[in-house]
């Protein structure tokens, strides 16, 4: 038997989220109560005024709940759902489908394509791209604490290959997307848009990003050469020379986590917008900073993360 196989079984044996989603995603009644359980526990409350005083609507004939499944608080006197201060506020899909793709962007390695979602939902390609989207807007880390340890950095280019290279690396770069990567050895990743390589943006992103005291690694690029004269410890492999690792010296885990991602944005994606690099940057940092969790811990902490976060669909398409 494969090992990894058995570790990812082992890692899912015995998880009640994973227990519970396949039916979440298929019944609009389970899914709802899913979704409750994780953003509310056994303790509900408003989401307008915090209130706890909540109480479930139910048709007063029947008794069941009604089918919008509402809430109202006693306190402000509003009602309210599951939906209302999440990514998914105002949205027509049904929420059994919000479980899915939740659950699929969370626990797929590589990422999942909104036209594999729509296989799978029947919704419309465009409704599952602007629902990846939001995903990816909760997926988003608010977490500004620098970066400790070891921490290696590398940058890498993304894009599509260009019709004419003009003969020339520099022109082939300029035509791409680029990306510094900062990574905690054995820990969290923070990948950053940035304007180019050169040494004062790649001084400026390392100074936001990681701590002063931390332990640098970089290969040799000219835009590192001056760290050590200010005041970071770093050290470099030289790649130019063939050199990859040094004792402990070397950038093979962030170039790692690079290759996780090119395999991600060309074998599932194929092609994404520069506009758009950012969320899918945020989407393999969440799954790589969570990488410890079982895939339904990792559903949850993704679902727990939407509350409080908005994205419309003038702000992604950029007419807001």
């Amino acid at each position: 038997m494969n090992p990894k196989r058995k570790v990812q079984n082992e890692s899912t044996k015995g998880d009640p989220v994973i227990t519970d989603l396949p039916a979440a995603c298929a019944d609009e009644r389970l899914a709802v109560e899913f979704m409750e359980q994780q953003r509310w526990g056994d303790k509900p409350y408003c989401p307008r005024c915090g209130d706890q005083d909540v109480y479930q609507m139910k048709d007063s004939t029947t008794g069941e709940r009604q089918a919008d499944y509402r809430w109202r608080c006693r306190g402000c006197k509003e009602q309210f759902t599951a939906r209302i201060g999440t990514v998914f506020e105002d949205s027509r899909a049904p929420l059994r489908h919000w479980c899915f793709v939740f659950w699929r962007a969370a626990t797929s390695k590589k990422g999942v394509s909104a036209l594999e979602v729509h296989r799978q939902t029947g919704l419309s390609y465009k409704t599952c791209l602007f629902m990846l989207h939001r995903v990816r807007c909760a997926m988003d880390e608010s977490d500004i604490e620098p970066l400790q340890g070891t921490v290696e950095v590398d940058e890498v280019f993304i894009g599509g290959k260009p019709r004419r290279k003009h003969g020339t690396r520099h022109t082939v770069k300029k035509q791409k997307a680029t990306v510094v990567g900062m990574l905690e050895r054995n820990g969290r990743v923070r990948p950053k848009v940035v304007a180019d390589v050169s040494a004062k943006t790649l001084k400026v992103a390392i100074a936001e990003n990681v701590d002063p005291k931390a332990r640098i690694m970089t290969d040799d690029w000219s835009g590192y050469r001056n760290l050590k004269n200010e005041g970071w410890n770093h050290e470099s492999v030289k790649h130019s020379m063939f050199e990859y690792v040094r004792g402990d010296v070397h950038t093979n885990s962030i170039e790692g986590f690079f290759g996780m991602l090119k395999r991600g944005l060309n074998g599932i994606y194929h092609s994404i917008s520069k506009k758009h690099l950012h969320r899918y940057l945020s989407e393999f940092q969440f799954r790589h900073n969570r990488s410890e969790l079982t895939d339904g811990q990792r559903t949850v902490a993704a679902i727990k993360a939407a509350q409080g976060k908005r994205l419309t669909y003038a702000e992604q398409v950029g007419t807001a």
